[in-house]
């Protein structure tokens, strides 16, 4: 859906975005990932046409990014943008036709959603009487009222409490069924495991990472393991691996090994099972979390 080919920013002396290339298919969720100041929000204002890049170019659908594009996207920005003084209701109705909306089908949309997320009462209400998380849900609300094919979050689940947090995530998830590709920026690692098909990491304006969630994670394995089991086990007299962590977990005996080269969980558990009863094998794979956190400090 999104081509961006060597895309080049800069503010004054900054260079926010340098040389940044990323693909992004059609009904995928994307992690946009980053630091703060990494250059993700650049990148994103590129997409929405509200800057231009210096240089390089963005292809939507096949096409050169033009301003025909705009109506086709959905943009929840980190500041958020609604109108304080401005009633919910007037106000979902002008954010909708500047999308493109005739007034009935805004009127329609408003009330599904409004009814979908519970907001039916909030009509007349104004963001000012709103608390910060409700704010949160009108903002939502107002990103995907004219059924965009593109919604580009950034930092989508800041200032919400824990249970709005999951209902937004399930919407995410729902609209992302239905065929939307949905862009999600974020320095927070909690969620991207669990929405995103396909990652990119980007750090002091350039890309660093990028690939599937499964491609990733595999490309870090590290042939790491916990075992269970029980009985008595020395574990200063083996071949196989090096013991990284001890502990009790369950009323069991828990190890974390790293295998030595060459060595394979085969090997290990002939060697462990004459000695102990195995319960449990488990390979420690990296998280996202640790993945970046581990590029990032390799790079500063």
């Amino acid at each position: 859906m999104l081509s961006i080919k060597n895309i080049v920013k800069e503010y004054a002396k900054h260079r926010a975005l340098d040389d940044v290339s990323l693909e992004i298919e059609k009904g995928k969720i994307f992690g946009l990932l980053g630091p703060n100041g990494a250059g993700k929000t650049s990148l994103i204002r590129i997409i929405n046409q509200i800057t231009a890049p210096d240089s390089g170019e963005v292809y939507f659908n096949g096409e050169k990014l033009n301003p025909e594009h705009i109506n086709k996207i959905g943009y929840l920005p980190e500041e958020r943008g609604l109108y304080k003084k401005m009633e919910i209701g007037e106000q979902m109705l002008y954010l909708a036709q500047l999308k493109g909306l005739s007034k009935a089908d805004a009127i329609k949309r408003i009330k599904y959603w409004f009814e979908k997320m519970e907001m039916q009462t909030w009509w007349k209400k104004k963001v000012e009487d709103l608390s910060k998380g409700m704010q949160q849900k009108v903002q939502f609300v107002a990103t995907v009222l004219h059924d965009p094919e593109l919604i580009i979050l950034d930092e989508p689940f800041s200032g919400f409490d824990p249970v709005n947090a999951e209902i937004i995530k399930d919407e995410i998830l729902e609209l992302n069924k239905k065929g939307t590709t949905i862009i999600f920026s974020t320095h927070r690692m909690e969620s991207v495991e669990q929405l995103c098909h396909h990652i990119a990491l980007i750090h002091k304006s350039h890309k660093i990472l990028d690939g599937s969630i499964k491609e990733i994670k595999n490309a870090y394995r590290n042939e790491t393991y916990k075992i269970q089991y029980e009985g008595i086990l020395n574990l200063s007299q083996h071949s196989n691996f090096e013991v990284v962590e001890e502990s009790v977990k369950d009323e069991l005996q828990e190890i974390t090994i790293k295998l030595h080269e060459g060595i394979k969980t085969n090997d290990v558990l002939l060697e462990l099972i004459p000695k102990v009863q195995i319960k449990h094998v488990e390979e420690v794979i990296p998280s996202i979390n640790e993945i970046f956190i581990q590029k990032v400090t390799a790079l500063n």
